[in-house]
């Protein structure tokens, strides 16, 4: 309180404070998808990209179904949720269908770096679908760390020493078509589960993913090889599709509905560098300098434009 005039002088800081569940959140859904990268890649020498998808999918759906099954029991479910569900699931067999399938052309790192471009969807979706992100629109920080963020993604391309390689053009064509049914599955879930529980959301979810998976490895994929995989390689799939599926899905959805779809996106762009690090010690991939220098810019980008849109949350 000011003495001389009695004005009540804001305390520094005050209304700019870290939404700690969301962040918590938010790192969390990172860590989990920092690490599927890792197994998809490696199971990538005992199952085809469709089986691999039904099984991990369907583990995740199993996983969270006596949860879906006590709040039916006792009437918590929200029952719009089973109609809600249907655009976000149809979107995500689309983009894990072409997520898994990368990997079976380009190195995890890499294949993450090139899904960053889902950043561009997310935040031009979310400008036009929510009136409360268009504050952005003004802040100066947030476009420059936009566009740093994009340039570091495509310096790591454009230094790729096989980019012109036939399997690296498929690889990337279809992780850039992974990244905007990214934006889209991502934007719909946020719209469709606003306001409701996002572990009930995410249940019913991955039923009807699996289900959708399911059709596609039976269809495609050869369903049979997993019967000759062993206890590790089972132990893969199912550590892979609790962290990385379960809960990295889960936790990003509650973060959507506290903060936003902006920023739990940005918050996920760390997540190339953190799957190089663990893919060059498993699988041997490198960068080259310029190619890691570009990531660092990528990172700045990210952290510039996620302080813009709290700065501007802290406003208004």
């Amino acid at each position: 309180m000011d003495k001389h005039n009695g004005i009540r002088k804001p305390c520094p800081g005050r209304g700019r404070r870290v939404n700690l569940p969301a962040t918590l959140a938010c790192l969390g859904a990172l860590s989990g998808w920092s690490l599927g990268p890792i197994f998809i890649k490696y199971l990538t020498g005992y199952l085809d990209s469709w089986t691999q998808n039904a099984l991990r999918y369907s583990v995740a759906c199993l996983f969270w179904l006596p949860f879906l099954l006590s709040s039916i029991r006792a009437k918590r479910l929200d029952t719009r949720v089973w109609r809600r569900a249907l655009v976000p699931a149809g979107a995500n067999v689309m983009m894990q269908s072409l997520w898994a399938a990368a990997f079976y052309y380009v190195g995890p790192a890499f294949m993450v770096l090139l899904t960053k471009t889902n950043i561009i969807w997310i935040a031009g979706f979310s400008l036009i679908f929510f009136p409360e992100e268009r504050t952005l629109l003004r802040s100066r920080r947030f476009w420059l760390g936009l566009a740093l963020s994009l340039t570091g993604l495509v310096g790591v391309m454009y230094y790729r020493a096989d980019l012109a390689a036939a399997r690296t053009v498929t690889g990337i064509v279809i992780a850039l078509a992974g990244a905007f049914m990214w934006g889209i599955y991502t934007v719909s879930a946020r719209i469709a589960f606003r306001d409701i529980d996002s572990r009930s959301a995410f249940s019913v979810t991955s039923i009807y993913t699996s289900a959708g998976l399911g059709v596609f490895a039976l269809l495609f994929g050869g369903v049979e090889d997993c019967l000759r995989m062993g206890p590790w390689q089972w132990a893969c799939v199912v550590f892979s599709a609790v962290v990385a599926i379960a809960f990295a899905h889960t936790l990003y959805y509650a973060a959507m509905k506290r903060i936003g779809a902006t920023i739990p996106a940005l918050v996920i762009l760390a997540q190339p560098l953190i799957v190089l690090a663990i893919s060059s010690v498993v699988f041997g991939e490198s960068f080259s300098a310029v190619q890691l220098f570009s990531g660092v810019v990528l990172l700045m980008g990210s952290a510039l434009a996620i302080w813009a849109q709290q700065h501007l949350k802290s406003t208004v």
